[in-house]
């Protein structure tokens, strides 16, 4: 049974007080330097017959070199080297191949032999059943009259969903790989494909060259279309996958290229076409790659490009209506951030124009903290510097902005009696800004900020008697910024958010091309509830009081006037996954609305449902010529153990009509998965026309390395789908 001489088991077998036998073998060539290998026999009884003969019988196990034999009777004979072994056998050959069997004759090493009536299982997920399975030097098995599935079989009067037919199949553990011959695929049992060869990787591979599984997919604009992925394994760190997408209307050839390198990785995808939408060829470009480099510097890019405005929505490729391509070099340290960056921006929006918006903007940024010893607290420098370009030659249309600035501050804190928590800031920023094709505009300016601010915090922590944590938290904040605005258009600032995280800042512009100016002071209030059995909830009240207006934030920012608009957001999260969060801005007049935005979700252990609602009021400095008020809901849920299914619908309340839906539904089992997508865009412009999608994919489990959600497996009590 083992690469041994038999005569140190069988003296074994006659000395040993027991029937675990512990056996090693040695097995090397003159002058070579000897590998010992250990074996283990174990069984009810074990007989010696004459010199040659050996007879384990009852719960017979053997193990040797990674392999484990279960039989019934084992009889090894010496003068033929031979293991004839009776059933039911199992035989695992390391942890991803299980061969079953009823009887067979094998050689000492396990390597080579013939198993009848067998059954080879991989990874758990692949079955192949064969009249016999040949094992040839330890590396192939040959198996004869297959039939492979990963469906389960509970009779042998119901075929399996799907299988493979063939006359012969060979494994070949070395490469993981599994070669069929005179394959043929059968549906329940009925022959839909056939070919002379075919080859498929073992599930234990998790990548391998071939065809990937293919969709059909029927548009209104684009027909009816196959997809058949195709992918190209180019060594173990990089990859290929081609995908000719054809239709009655579109030929198109789309591709995705994956690498990855010792200090990084690298990923495009992008695809041609030519169609009868439009004239000439069209096509898309995403690309993006991170990179590790020395003394902690990160280098990152992102590339997004394409032919025309309407392409990635008429292709579902992707519903951005802005493309960003940016480099970057960036460090983060603990005391320390450096940035630089390069960016182009294209916009595949109605009415504007690359020309005239900034198109290509380069950043420097740098920060430094400090903590010095006679002043204590903390010390931070900051530098930075901004341009943005445009192709336009126009005065004000092509206007182009350089700015840079540098802030040194200083800030401590410290806790005074009853528990207030104060905090000091003080601190000079310099910003300079260069204008160009703009007659309304400085050319050069130079800004100086003088700026200060005391910050208290008042918490109040109470447990109550269920154990549930609250803490109410008063906040104030008086401070003052000096100084006036450059003159210098409003390029960076146009969109200002209020919320919660800016409250109690000096600045709640976006860019350093604005600053707040004068005397000014933040009231609020911050509760938090800390369940006991998880879960919790918080509020923040807040608004901001100023001594002059400033007539740089826009109407909707709830920041104009010299009282802003009072700050009202909250958050539930309950312990069964129901969670509430909402944001809104009221002003003083009648409590109206300026912006409002809340999300309601629900998860489950079978599925998870959200709501989201907001409203934006018309806004011309922000480009909103009318009031944006829409509803979205979104959700999945499985239904049953095989069925489930998704749903999104976004509605537009201002015209009242559904802007976008769509509906899937899954069928999934142990062995195959089906999916089935609808989809809607009911919107129009100049540049798209609504559209209709319908998407239908199988896939055939069982080849995929993945691991095994056995929770979709079905069972034999009730064979029904």
């Amino acid at each position: 049974m083992m690469k041994h001489r038999l005569l140190p088991l069988v003296l074994a077998a006659l000395l040993a007080p027991a029937h675990s036998l512990p056996v090693q073998a040695q097995d090397s060539a003159p002058g070579e330097q000897q590998k010992t290998k250990d074996a283990v026999l174990i069984a009810d009884n074990l007989q010696v017959v004459g010199r040659n003969r050996l007879i384990a019988e009852g719960h017979v196990e053997a193990f040797y070199d990674g392999k484990r034999l279960n039989a019934a009777r084992i009889v090894y004979d010496r003068k033929e080297d031979k293991l004839t072994i009776e059933g039911p056998i199992t035989l695992s050959d390391g942890a991803d191949v299980v061969i079953l069997a009823d009887s067979g004759e094998l050689d000492r090493g396990l390597e080579n032999g013939l198993l009848r009536g067998a059954r080879m299982i991989m990874n758990q997920q692949l079955q192949l059943a064969a009249v016999q399975i040949s094992r040839v030097g330890g590396r192939y098995s040959q198996l004869y009259k297959v039939a492979a599935s990963s469906c389960r079989v509970c009779d042998s009067d119901t075929p399996p969903l799907w299988q493979i037919r063939a006359r012969k199949t060979t494994h070949d553990q070395e490469t993981h790989q599994l070669y069929f011959e005179n394959a043929q695929l059968r549906i329940m049992d009925v022959p839909v494909f056939w070919l002379p060869r075919l080859r498929l990787p073992d599930p234990t591979v998790k990548r391998a060259t071939g065809f990937l599984i293919p969709s059909l997919k029927q548009n209104t604009q684009l027909g009816l279309g196959l997809k058949m992925p195709y992918f190209i394994r180019m060594g173990d760190s990089r990859d290929l996958t081609l995908t000719p997408y054809l239709s009655s209307k579109t030929r198109t050839l789309e591709l995705r290229y994956r690498q990855a390198f010792r200090n990084g990785r690298i990923e495009f995808n992008g695809a041609l076409s030519s169609d009868s939408i439009r004239s000439g060829n069209r096509g898309y470009l995403f690309g993006e790659g991170l990179f590790d480099l020395r003394n902690d510097y990160q280098l990152s890019f992102n590339i997004e490009a394409v032919s025309d405005r309407a392409y990635l929505v008429e292709y579902d490729y992707s519903d951005k209506d802005r493309l960003e391509s940016e480099a970057a070099l960036t460090r983060v340290r603990r005391d320390e951030y450096t940035r630089a960056a390069l960016t182009s921006y294209q916009t595949l929006r109605e009415g504007e124009d690359n020309s005239t918006l900034p198109t290509i903007i380069g950043t420097v940024e740098y920060e430094k903290r400090f903590f010095p010893k006679l002043l204590g607290g903390e010390a931070r420098l900051s530098l930075g510097a901004h341009s943005h370009y445009r192709y336009s030659d126009l005065d004000i249309d092509g206007r182009d902005i350089s700015r840079a600035d540098a802030e040194l501050s200083w800030r401590n804190s410290w806790t005074l009696p009853a528990g207030i928590r104060a905090e000091y800031h003080a601190g000079l920023a310099v910003d300079g800004f260069v204008a160009s094709q703009d007659s309304t505009a400085t050319d050069q300016d130079t800004v100086v900020t003088p700026q200060t601010s005391l910050t208290l915090r008042w918490p109040w922590i109470k447990t109550a008697r269920n154990g549930a944590i609250h803490v109410i938290e008063p906040v104030a904040m008086i401070g003052w910024s000096g100084g006036s605005n450059a003159n210098v258009p409003n390029d960076e600032s146009t969109r200002v958010e209020f919320d919660e995280g800016n409250l109690l800042s000096l600045l709640r512009f976006p860019s350093y091309d604005r600053r707040e100016r004068g005397s000014q002071a933040a009231l609020g209030l911050f509760w938090t509830r800390l369940g006991p059995r998880g879960g919790g909830s918080t509020l923040a009240v807040g608004q901001v009081y100023r001594e002059v207006s400033d007539a740089n934030f826009s109407i909707s920012s709830g920041l104009t006037g010299t009282t802003s608009d009072l700050l009202v957001a909250g958050q539930v999260k309950t312990a069964n996954g129901l969670s509430l969060s909402a944001r809104t801005l009221l002003s003083e007049q009648g409590f109206d609305v300026s912006k409002a935005e809340a999300r309601a979700a629900w998860l489950l252990p079978r599925g998870g449902f959200g709501a989201s609602y907001v409203w934006l009021g018309a806004d011309a400095d922000e480009n909103r010529t009318s009031t944006v008020s829409e509803w979205l809901l979104d959700g999945y849920y499985r239904f049953s153990r095989h069925w489930s299914g998704t749903a999104d619908w976004r509605y537009d309340i201002v015209s009242d009509s559904t802007a976008e839906a769509s509906l899937g539904l899954i069928y999934r089992n142990e062995c195959v998965q089906v999916n089935l997508s609808l989809s809607r865009r009911f919107t129009s412009s100049t540049i798209v026309e609504p559209s209709t999608s319908l998407g239908f994919t199988v896939r055939l489990t069982g080849f995929s390395a993945g691991s095994v959600d056995k929770s979709y497996t079905r069972s034999c009590r009730n064979k029904g789908l």
